[in-house]
């Protein structure tokens, strides 16, 4: 086997691979003798490759890709590697790709992308929202986690109300908050029926809009209450987590699903939602460490990760649960469910919230292993599922 498919099977498989596979990927995207698998990894590598960045940067300038065009795979590869690293010499790439429309918008580039600074992709994304003629999936998330700083991009986003991509913009319009007051009518549509796109799973994520954009909690406490009440509504529960002790008429319906419920999500989010209501961490710690499982694989169908990212936000009062994160994060070998698209991405995605759950419940202390795999010759590993 080529050293560079030894390097390339070590980076998808291992948290902490040797430099040398890293170093290994990069030279060859950088010098055009690639593999689909060594773009792909390259992409998804983020801060493992930051070191980098200056070869990234350089083969990027080269020209407009390899058959020399702005919307060349190369170009993609590479601007997305180096927006991954957070550095802003993508940026301009990232623009070409989106006039000549070539600007990734699938939903797992969302968390590539969003390291790069927003005043600089902010108007790129702007732009795409306008013209694309592919659903913009990426671009949507992208400003959904950042938030307030998204405000300008309030028109861009309200059009997409009038898609199937009417969940993600109602999602959207909610996190950018008060600068979205604007759209305060068309969310109260949504939440009584009368807007075109309107189906049952809007309901409750517009009523939880209304209120962030306008602050007036009244339709989401009336909606996401009477959705939980009637226990058929457990998706209303993160809108209640957040509106925290304004939802206290909620508390014990909220308990009961806690303790009670058979789905291993509902119960997650109703433990919680419990804790931000009331305050009270010892009834919600034990049901959130029940599903921080250290064998979980990466399957998405699993609350794993959504149960450590809440232990995390209880902090020392969920120290019982920092022993099992220490071992879950020192793991040395990467979730083995997702395919190779996703794997780093996904991987890293759980480690961080491992990582940062760790600082808030024992701060000092989420240091993950230091052991490293064998140099890139010695490697020898079975294939993964999704090759």
């Amino acid at each position: 086997m080529r050293r560079l498919d030894l390097a390339v099977e070590a980076v998808y498989r291992y948290r902490r691979p040797d430099p040398a596979c890293w170093d290994a990927v990069v030279e060859a995207v950088c010098s055009r003798e690639s593999s689909y698998h060594a773009d792909r990894a390259l992409v998804q590598a983020g801060r493992a490759v930051a070191r980098h960045a200056d070869r990234i940067a350089a083969s990027l300038r080269q020209g407009r890709g390899f058959y020399g065009t702005a919307v060349d795979r190369d170009v993609e590869v590479l601007a997305l590697a180096l927006a991954g690293t957070g550095d802003p010499r993508g940026v301009p790439a990232l623009q070409r790709l989106g006039e000549h429309g070539g600007f990734p918008t699938q939903r797992p580039w969302a968390c590539v992308l969003a390291e790069s600074p927003a005043a600089g992709l902010l108007p790129i994304v702007r732009a795409v929202l306008r013209k694309t003629r592919h659903r913009p999936e990426a671009g949507l998330e992208v400003l959904a986690g950042w938030g307030p700083d998204a405000a300008p991009a309030v028109p861009e986003v309200t059009r997409f109300l009038d898609t199937d991509l009417a969940y993600d913009a109602l999602r959207v319009l909610g996190r950018i908050g008060p600068a979205a007051a604007g759209t305060a009518n068309r969310l109260v549509d949504f939440v009584t029926g009368r807007a075109p796109r309107a189906g049952r799973h809007h309901t409750r994520l517009a009523a939880w809009a209304h209120w962030k954009v306008t602050g007036d909690p009244a339709l989401a406490l009336d909606v996401c209450g009477a959705a939980v009440t009637s226990g058929s509504g457990s998706h209303a529960l993160p809108y209640l987590a957040d509106l925290g002790p304004l939802a206290a008429a909620q508390a014990d319906t909220v308990r009961g699903l806690m303790e009670s419920s058979p789905g291993a999500w509902t119960r997650v989010f109703a433990a919680h939602a419990y804790w931000r209501i009331t305050g009270e961490a010892e009834p919600a710690v034990p049901v959130l460490l029940a599903e921080a499982d250290p064998d979980w694989t990466g399957l998405q169908a699993l609350p794993t990760q959504e149960a450590v990212r809440r232990l995390g936000e209880i902090g020392a009062p969920a120290a019982v649960a920092a022993p099992l994160l220490h071992r879950i994060l020192a793991a040395e070998e990467r979730l083995s469910d997702p395919y190779e698209t996703t794997r780093i991405l996904i991987d890293t995605s759980y480690t961080r919230t491992l990582t940062e759950a760790l600082k808030r419940i024992a701060p000092g202390t989420a240091t993950p292993g230091t052991e490293l795999v064998p140099a890139v010759g010695r490697v020898r590993l079975r294939g993964l599922r999704g090759w």
